[in-house]
């Protein structure tokens, strides 16, 4: 019993005797009153006087005899209770060493005194409980033999701080700070939540997926065979995706003639992504005297609220996946989206339908709206200054105020912007910078963002948030940070530029808003870097676009004068070629300073394209420092789609065209991460 607890039975014990003493005045003044009444009185008051020191002396003998019992009582029920506890309870010094521990505890764990805990669990060590921290909470995983099997355990695992100076206050001869060396104790207490796993587990399990699959090109293999093979070949295809979601107890149906819609539990998702959805592959295996290839787009919602939620998780993984260029399957998990395939080249589409419909729409939205302000990437290329001017001229035909977002004229764009200036034929705020735009824009503006859907890369994120009519003109693959809700989005991958498809659009607007030489100069400028001078993702498409440019004056000896470069540019990119490390005997990585450089990024994609030249190389990357950026720029020819391992670092791109941005990194750094992503990604098997 401690001095505390004591001096409150011996303040209990007095108290009558010390009322006693409260007589001795009022006997006094009785004396005055009346002698024998005082002596009468004071006897009595002598008696009882002794008669509680007597009774305090030996009250307080039996009392603390009686105390002293109850707490050793108590005490053993205490500690009895803590060593019958059900839930496995120990106590550690300060390092994790086992001190004590009940029979739950002993029950798990066997005895375990003078063991430390992380020899027993070996997901807990000492620093899971520093010395500045009085409590945490963790989660393990803990496997135990039972004979010939192994059983496994899930525990919660509070770990409590016990500073043994709140036990024995400022005593330091106490015996437990002196067996302590850090004057603390920790108790833990280990819940045990296999069970509640399971269940949880089972819960997920059970979840439904909902999915979608499409047919990309349905239309195209429809006319590519002959009339009597067409149900056959469609037959084929029913039966290979009918067998793929029967393989996963799944349940298919056929919306469309190219759409299935179908549902299976989530346990089974795991096995498809093992697999790599080999139907992709499979289904390309279907020849029945059919040139080209069947391909697929899939799309699973998983992890909704509702069915409905995972259902529109679905159908927004299908746009990405439409979007990124088809052959490929997208999760989409709430916010988290995964990317499966998407190995194939993009497929040109020869009907010209939807590139008619968005002229339409995109001139309403003109024609609805006082002012347009066209903005593209940061560091703008050719190709995006083509297309910016192609809007522009656009605008400007249906008798709109027109603007392009320029705050820096870089090298690459230099000779089309100081020809559009010397021409006297433009307002002299065609050009603005982002200051200028966001004083202008407002709701009756209309914003148009070309050559780009990432809202990070454009030259002014900061202008989508001033005006609600936003349009996305790009021939990149979509990504999960695509700008968000846009009016119009006219996101093309098989398009090999911009400049294309603004071309298009011009040609099926109603006005037919006549191209300016010079104008049809810039757009195929364009055309010609991005498709390093028609070798890369051209179709006939491409060439029908060069051709209306041709048509609209487009001089090809003034174009081939605004692509030349300086000598010392030429020396940059050769001595980057030079010095380019070869990783796996296929995999060309360069490095560029951009620092005194005027449009570094651009010799980077030139060095990237070069180095594909040299025998065995299948893919290149160029590291190119600006700043506080390290831009990367990826390409290959066709065995290895650069546009997933960029999108390791956030950017993205086309299958043989890609690119990304890495923040706060040096140029060094920037290419171990870079050859790290490629080992992990060949161990992998991805690439």
């Amino acid at each position: 019993m401690d001095i505390k607890n004591k001096t409150k039975i011996d303040q209990y014990l007095q108290w009558p005797l010390i009322s006693m003493l409260f007589f001795i005045p009022a006997d006094i003044f009785l004396f005055f009153l009346n002698l024998q009444c005082g002596l009468i009185l004071a006897i009595f008051i002598v008696f009882g006087i002794a008669f509680q020191m007597v009774g305090y002396h030996y009250n307080k003998n039996e009392i603390m005899k009686e105390c002293m019992g109850f707490v050793f009582e108590q005490g053993q029920i205490q500690n009895y209770l803590i060593h019958e506890l059900p839930v496995p309870y120990a106590l550690t010094d300060g390092d994790g060493v086992i001190l004590w521990s009940n029979a739950a505890f002993e029950k798990i764990a066997g005895s375990s005194k003078g063991k430390h805990l992380a020899q027993i669990f070996k997901n807990l060590n000492k620093h899971l409980l520093p010395s500045d921290v009085n409590h945490t909470i963790s989660h393990i995983h803990y496997k135990k033999k039972d004979g010939d099997t192994e059983k496994n355990f899930f525990y919660k695992v509070e770990l409590n701080r016990i500073l043994i100076e709140d036990f024995t206050g400022e005593d330091e001869d106490s015996y437990s700070k002196q067996m302590l060396k850090d004057n603390s104790l920790i108790a833990a207490y280990f819940f045990d939540q296999t069970l509640l796993k399971k269940y949880m587990e089972q819960n997920e399990n059970q979840r439904m997926v909902v999915g979608l699959i499409y047919i990309d090109n349905y239309d195209e293999i429809i006319d590519d065979i002959d009339e009597v093979k067409r149900a056959m070949l469609l037959a084929i295809a029913d039966r290979k995706i009918s067998k793929f979601i029967q393989n996963v107890s799944g349940i298919i149906k056929k919306t469309e003639r190219d759409k299935y819609f179908l549902v299976f539990e989530q346990k089974y998702l795991d096995k498809i992504k093992e697999n790599k959805f080999c139907i992709l592959d499979e289904i390309k295996t279907i020849n029945l005297g059919n040139s080209m290839h069947m391909t697929l787009s899939i799309s699973f919602g998983i992890n909704g609220d509702t069915y409905q939620e995972n259902y529109e998780y679905a159908c927004a993984g299908m746009d990405l996946a439409l979007g990124r260029g088809g052959d490929q399957a997208v999760i989409k998990d709430r916010e988290e989206i995964s990317y499966y395939g998407g190995n194939g080249e993009e497929i040109e589409r020869n009907t010209r339908v939807k590139a008619r419909v968005k002229a339409h729409a995109l001139k309403e939205l003109m024609e609805s709206k006082e002012n347009v302000i066209i903005m593209a990437h940061k560091i703008p290329d050719p190709d995006a200054m083509g297309a910016a001017v192609g809007l522009y001229r656009l605008g400007m035909s249906l008798g709109r105020k027109a603007h392009i977002i320029m705050n820096e004229v870089t090298i690459s764009v230099r000779s089309i912007v100081e020809a559009l200036r010397k021409s006297g034929e433009y307002e002299e705020d065609m050009f603005i910078d982002n200051e200028t735009a966001l004083e202008i824009t407002d709701e009756n503006t209309l914003l148009v963002v070309v050559d780009v859907n990432h809202a990070n890369y454009t030259e002014c994120e900061e202008l989508l948030h001033h005006t609600k009519t936003v349009v996305i003109l790009d021939h990149h693959r979509k990504s999960k940070d695509m700008i968000k809700n846009p009016v119009l989005s006219y996101v093309e991958p098989y398009a090999s530029s911009t400049c294309e498809m603004v071309a298009e659009i011009l040609q099926y607007v109603d006005s037919k808003p006549k191209l300016k030489p010079m104008e049809a100069n810039a757009m195929y400028f364009g055309m010609l870097v991005d498709t390093n001078n028609f070798v890369n993702k051209t179709g006939v498409r491409t060439f029908e676009t060069a051709a209306y440019l041709k048509r609209n004056g487009a001089d090809l000896n003034f174009v081939r004068k605004m692509s030349r470069e300086s000598m010392d540019t030429y020396r940059i990119r050769s001595d980057a070629i030079s010095k380019a490390d070869i990783l796996y005997d296929h995999f060309a990585i360069a490095t560029l300073v951009g620092i005194g450089v005027d449009s570094p990024t651009v010799i980077g994609a030139q060095v990237a394209n070069e180095l594909l030249d040299i025998d065995g190389i299948e893919a290149s990357f160029v590291l190119t420092s600006v700043e506080e950026r390290v831009y990367v720029s990826a390409r290959s020819i066709d065995e290895i789609n650069v546009q997933r391992i960029m999108e390791e670092f956030g950017g993205g791109g086309h299958l043989t065209v890609a690119g990304a941005q890495l923040v706060d990194v040096s140029l060094d750094l920037a290419k171990e991460i870079i050859i790290d992503t490629l080992k992990m990604l060949k161990e992998k098997g991805d690439i």
